[in-house]
């Protein structure tokens, strides 16, 4: 199948052009002209121009669409570019989609039973997810929303998540890792290696005519200080840390892995604590 891959550079989406690749897709990387990996043909689109992403997108089958704003707090300071870019884009990729094509898209964990998270992040991912659904209740295409958890491990160069932000700490890059109250806020943590199989598992059953949302997840969830109990094991080094007043967040974002399974066939197979860490740490 040749499946283009929007967001093709980011710290998914070279993890799933790996996973596409080696499945035997015929893979096209869509970036904003960042490089991808020797042998994938890259196209340069924005997804704030409908006509970019419609001449990449001119020749596919599939596309796994893993672009987008992805930070909350950004969200948050610009949320009319938010909207744009995570609905907009989603909307350009559903008009420039032949009929009959797949379509997976990275959503979020934060959406549970379609009710909108607080942030516009959360907000406009949902729209996208509902955007896909009516377009395929026409028949046209066949979408999977695939709502991750955290996705973690090797290759994620974000400073501001939680566990390249630890590592940063434990290596004296970066000042004392700040924790929010006590530490004892839960996340689940899914390995990228695992987030990827799960987008080529997504695309094998986004049939024309259907979608469906799908949590992908550990199903292992782990508080902040865990994380930090970790990274002290893995690099041998305590963690310095600077505690402040509890934030305004969630305090439990836990993922229940059986729709993955049942309807996916997916699970988690590298998405231990120690594992996910010992693999961002070799690699930071």
């Amino acid at each position: 199948m040749r499946v283009a891959v929007t967001g093709a550079s980011g710290f998914l989406g070279r993890a799933a052009v790996s996973a596409l690749v080696s499945a035997g897709h015929d893979v096209v990387g869509v970036t904003r002209g960042r490089p991808v990996g020797a042998g994938v043909e890259v196209r340069t689109a924005t997804l704030e121009s409908p006509d970019q992403v419609a001449a990449a997108l001119a020749d596919v089958d599939a596309v796994c669409h893993l672009a987008a704003v992805v930070r909350v707090r950004d969200s948050l300071a610009d949320p009319l570019g938010t909207w744009r870019t995570n609905l907009g884009g989603t909307l350009a990729v559903l008009d420039a989609l032949p009929r009959g094509a797949r379509l997976v898209l990275a959503s979020t964990a934060a959406i549970v039973d379609d009710r909108p998270p607080p942030h516009p992040y959360g907000a406009a991912k949902l729209a996208a997810d509902l955007a896909a659904r009516d377009v395929a209740r026409t028949g046209a295409v066949g979408a999977v929303s695939l709502r991750f958890a955290n996705v973690a491990g090797p290759g994620d160069g974000d400073p501001t998540r939680l566990v390249p932000a630890v590592l940063a700490a434990a290596a004296g890059r970066s000042g004392p890792f700040v924790v929010n109250g006590d530490g004892s806020a839960v996340r689940d943590l899914v390995h990228v290696a695992d987030a990827a199989r799960a987008v080529v598992a997504a695309l094998a059953v986004a049939t024309p005519g259907t979608h469906r949302a799908v949590p992908v997840g550990s199903g292992r969830p782990v508080a902040v200080r865990e994380v930090l109990d970790a990274a002290g094991r893995v690099t041998g080094r305590p963690v310095p840390v600077r505690h402040r007043a509890p934030a305004p967040e969630a305090r439990a974002v836990t993922v229940d892995p059986a729709r993955a399974r049942d309807e996916l066939g997916w699970v988690a197979t590298c998405s231990g604590l120690d594992r996910i860490v010992r693999d961002a740490w070799t690699e930071s």
